[in-house]
């Protein structure tokens, strides 16, 4: 919802339309965790082509402040792939099984603990609101 909202207000600030569109439902059932990380990863391998095919337009389109904004994405996506990566060596390092189980229980302690910043307020904007959220 952020990045879409970040999206957005951009578009709205530069003068443009926006028009927002369904989108598909996402799969909701997998064969196991590994699975479902996989698949994920896979999704954030699709946002992230789908982000540098928007930044290769906005370098053809010598679009500077849209190439800037971009790049927000840009590292975002990084981290994303970076965090679904370590989580898939984890699961396979774990395996299946009995010992698996306890592996996964682990895992799942371990991702319950990471404290993360989410924005619900939007009443004063995406930036205003991630400038007040930030450590």
């Amino acid at each position: 919802m952020l990045h879409a909202m970040k999206i957005y207000e951009y578009i709205a600030r530069q003068g443009g339309k926006v028009k927002l569109m369904p989108i598909k439902q996402p799969p909701h059932e997998f064969e196991s965790p590994l699975d479902m990380f996989e698949k994920t990863l896979a999704h954030e391998k699709f946002i992230t082509k789908s982000i540098n095919d928007l930044v290769d337009l906005a370098i053809a389109e010598k679009d500077h402040a849209t190439q800037l904004f971009l790049q927000w994405y840009v590292t975002e996506q990084i981290k994303e792939e970076e965090n679904d990566n370590d989580i898939i060596a984890k699961l396979k390092l774990v395996g299946s099984g009995t010992q698996g189980k306890s592996g996964l229980f682990m895992i799942d302690r371990e991702l319950g603990a990471r404290v993360t910043t989410v924005l619900t307020d939007f009443s004063k904007g995406i930036e205003a609101g991630m400038k007040a959220s930030a450590p």
